[in-house]
Formats: structure tokens, sequence, C-alpha cells
């Protein structure tokens, strides 16, 4: 199992240019201490997440690190033009030296994302599997003409090319659509923090019996914090943890409330937002409790990488976290 780093760059003391570089120096500590790989995800129209241009990011993260694979946590295929995204794919894997993994996802529960990049929520499934699908094309072949619902190109090739053979492709999703499509392409899987256990066990399941190679590689996300006892660290992650909760209920609300096409219920079996259930599915506590965390969602979804998102407010003390877990967990799951 490898383990990454999970990247929101939240701007919790509201001075954007200092949240930018704090997630920076969390990335570089990361990769001193044989993180294997980062995860950038993608935020629109938020005070506190500041992911919007995750490529640019991702760009000058390229910049500054040397030997941990940078990836998509993810590309919100439905708001970007693929031709563009390929281009700017292909650009990126060549300036990070061939580091890059490529998630992708639909984007969501926020309908405001929808409303502004004018993209109607129950076709944005099936515009993230075109858009991928074509860009998968337009990567690696020359002259590609496509003719989709959503997207078409004719005698299309861009330039450069990945420095890749082929970039590693990873698909949050837990649609049966999805899945098939995943195991059809033996695209890896993700999971974020919210995810529940047994959603995500019942995903793996559906993409094992289509592919039996492949699910190996999946990413879980989970919030984190190891302190030096259970309630400091619960002490320190708990702000955090507390506000995303609330955030996200309110919008999960807005979502169920504005839903017309069946969208599936915020609940424990699929995705929650309650402070406790948050709290109990993260890898926050003591170095015991973060291993026995760990060792069980190794044990239930054999993990490719198990990304980790520093949740405590203060730039030291997630460095402190990050170097306890490299010191006293980490060979010990």
């Amino acid at each position: 199992m490898k383990t990454g780093l999970f990247c929101n760059y939240e701007n919790h003391h509201q001075d954007s240019r200092r949240a930018i570089f704090e997630q920076v120096a969390l990335v570089r500590q990361a990769e001193k201490l044989g993180f294997e790989e980062a995860w950038i995800t993608e935020h629109h129209f938020n005070e506190v997440n500041l992911s919007s241009s995750i490529l640019l990011l991702m760009a000058h993260l390229a910049g500054v690190t040397s030997t941990i694979k940078l990836g998509t946590a993810a590309v919100l295929l439905p708001f970007h033009n693929p031709i563009r995204v390929a281009e700017d794919i292909a650009t990126l894997d060549n300036l990070c030296n061939g580091r890059l993994l490529f998630g992708v996802a639909k984007g969501g529960p926020f309908p405001q994302h929808n409303k502004h990049f004018a993209t109607p929520m129950g076709e944005s499934r099936a515009m993230m599997l075109e858009a991928l699908a074509l860009i998968q094309k337009l990567l690696y072949e020359t002259d590609v003409s496509f003719n989709g619902q959503y997207y078409q190109c004719d005698r299309l090739t861009i330039h450069p090319k990945p420095l890749q053979p082929e970039i590693p492709v990873y698909i949050a999703t837990g649609d049966d659509a999805g899945i098939e499509f995943a195991a059809k392409n033996s695209f890896a899987l993700m999971g974020g923090p919210p995810f529940a256990l047994e959603r995500l066990k019942k995903t793996l399941d559906s993409y094992r019996a289509l592919n039996s190679s492949g699910g190996e590689k999946f990413v879980l996300a989970r919030f984190f914090y190891v302190g030096k006892t259970y309630d400091e660290a619960v002490s320190e992650a708990l702000p955090f943890i507390r506000y995303f909760s609330q955030k996200m209920t309110a919008n999960s609300a807005q979502v169920m409330q504005n839903s017309s096409s069946g969208h599936k219920q915020f609940e424990r079996t699929n995705i929650c937002f309650d402070e406790d259930y948050l709290l109990e599915n993260s890898i926050i506590g003591d170095v015991a409790t973060c291993r026995d965390k760990i060792k069980k969602f190794q044990d239930e979804l054999d993990l490719g990488t198990i990304a980790l998102k520093p949740s405590s407010y203060s730039l030291p003390k997630n460095l402190e976290s990050l170097q306890r877990y490299n010191q006293e967990v980490q060979n010990y799951v």
C-alpha cells in the first residue's frame, strides 16, 4: 500500500496566498518523508477551498518536487473542454517528468457548479465518461475523429504527447455505468473521505466482478491526524471536522430538496456528513488507533493508496502529524 497526501488548499485563515503555500509546504514535507503520491482536489466558488485552477497548482508542484507522484483528485470533466484537458494533461506529464496520475469525477454535490458551468446535473456522469473516452484517444492517437453526444472533433492531433506511455487513470464513481466503464478500461477507482465503507466495498465488488485486476489500485482518501494521545488528536482535528460536517450537511439538504433525478440519500451506508460518523471513519487518533484504522481499511478494501488529508488548522501541527505518521505508523501498516 502506498501513502499519499490529499490536498484541498484550504483557506482557514482568510489569506489566500498563505493557504496556497502552506499546502505546498505539506506536499514538500510529504515528499521528504517518503510519501509516494499527492492528490490535488478541484473546487469552485468556495471561499475556503482554493483549488479551482487544479492543473495550474499542479504545474507549480511539479517544479518544486522531484519524486512524489502528482494526482488529480479529481478533474471535474463536465466543467471543462476535453480537448483542452488533454492538452493540459499531456503538458503537465512532461513538466513533472512522467509523475502524473489522472483522476476524474463528474462533480458534486454542489448545484452551483452545474448552474454556473451550464451543465445539467442529470447529464454530468454521461459527460464525464464521454469526455474521458475522447481524452484517452487524443493523448495517444493521431488524426482523432470523434462524434459523441456531447463532444466532437475531426482528424485532430494534440501536441505535446504525454511523457508516459500510458498515464494511470482513476475514476471517482459509485454508479453502475461508471464502474463498468472503469472495469472495461482497467481504470482504477477512488473514494472520498465521507464515503461509507459499506458503499466502497460494494463498488469494489462490482468492479472486481467485471475485472479481476485493477481494483488493487484503489485510492481511499481519509481525514487524518495522528497525535501523541487520542484526545489530543480529536481536539486538534475537531474544528475542521465540525466545519466540514456543518457545511456539507447544509449543502446535501439543498441537493435533496432540488433533486428530481433520484439522488441517493446521504446516510451512513452511502455518504454521510454527521460529525461523529466523520470522526469514526477518519484516521484520527493516537498512533495505535491510526494503525488499527488503516489496517481495517486495508483488510476490507485491499487498498492501493491511502491518501491522508491533514485535519488541523495549524501548519506546524500538520507537519508534526505527518512526521509522527512516518516514524510510528507507516512501517506498521
